[in-house]
């Protein structure tokens, strides 16, 4: 009994240790925020599950470790109607925190009937190229401004991405803006996403595109509104005053 008592501590032990020693993960933006809150979540059902389950384990293995004649378990109804309402509870509980995130504007591809406006929306278009690289182009006030391997963005401020690529498959993402969307050819997916600090954030390609797939990589600048209009205009500047540069249809 003192061994049992023993394992069970020390898994406990193992448990507590690991959930004050894991890193906490970047929330730069809504997605972000959203999608931790979620994991936070599961975990909080799935460890209480994981403790009993290896719990009983290891006090099965440490109590009948010497029984020589095993005998085969008894139908228990109680037991089952039980286990299996817990289930069903546990279930619906993760099934609806889940699509209350994945159905989010924030975190799911904004379909067809929803589509931003340049003209009223911040929307950057995006193009992975053929020389593995990404193309950032600005609409609407900052029509004319682009970028290769740098995107600059307004902090608090709702920012659209149509993403789109040359010639074959890239994935478009960064994990601490929570934003993960698939480049296709010929099709254009749009994402979204509000950027709640300001800082540099690494952008790269997750969907293996070939020899330059490695070196796929952009930095996401998040600054204040200040800062940011001052980057845009300079940059405008730097175009003589902008030229109109197409977007995406």
């Amino acid at each position: 009994m003192k061994r049992t008592r023993k394992a069970l501590i020390a898994l406990s032990a193992a448990t507590l240790l690991l959930l004050v020693a894991a890193p906490a993960s970047a929330q730069a933006s809504e997605s972000a925020r959203m999608i931790q809150e979620l994991n936070d979540k599961l975990l909080v059902v799935a460890l209480p599950i994981t403790l009993l389950v290896e719990g009983i384990l290891i006090y099965a293995v440490l109590k009948f470790r010497n029984n020589d004649d095993p005998q085969p378990t008894q139908e228990n109804r109680r037991l089952e109607i039980t286990w299996t309402i817990a289930t069903a509870i546990i279930l619906l509980f993760v099934g609806f925190a889940a699509f209350q995130v994945m159905a989010s504007p924030q975190i799911s591809t904004v379909g067809p009937d929803n589509q931003p406006d340049p003209s009223e929306d911040f929307v950057i278009d995006v193009t992975a190229t053929n020389t593995w690289a990404w193309q950032f182009n600005y609409t609407g006030e900052y029509d004319g401004v682009q970028t290769t391997n740098e995107v600059y963005l307004p902090e608090d401020e709702q920012v659209y991405f149509r993403i789109t690529a040359e010639d074959w498959l890239h994935m478009m993402h960064v994990p601490e803006l929570g934003l993960k969307q698939q480049a296709r050819p010929g099709t254009v997916n749009t994402i979204t996403t509000t950027p709640t600090e300001t800082g540099q954030f690494q952008g790269y390609c997750t969907e293996f595109c070939g020899v330059g797939h490695s070196t796929m990589l952009f930095t996401a600048h998040v600054q204040t509104q200040e800062n940011f209009e001052e980057e845009m205009a300079s940059r405008m500047e730097e175009n003589g005053g902008g030229n109109a540069s197409a977007s995406l249809q």
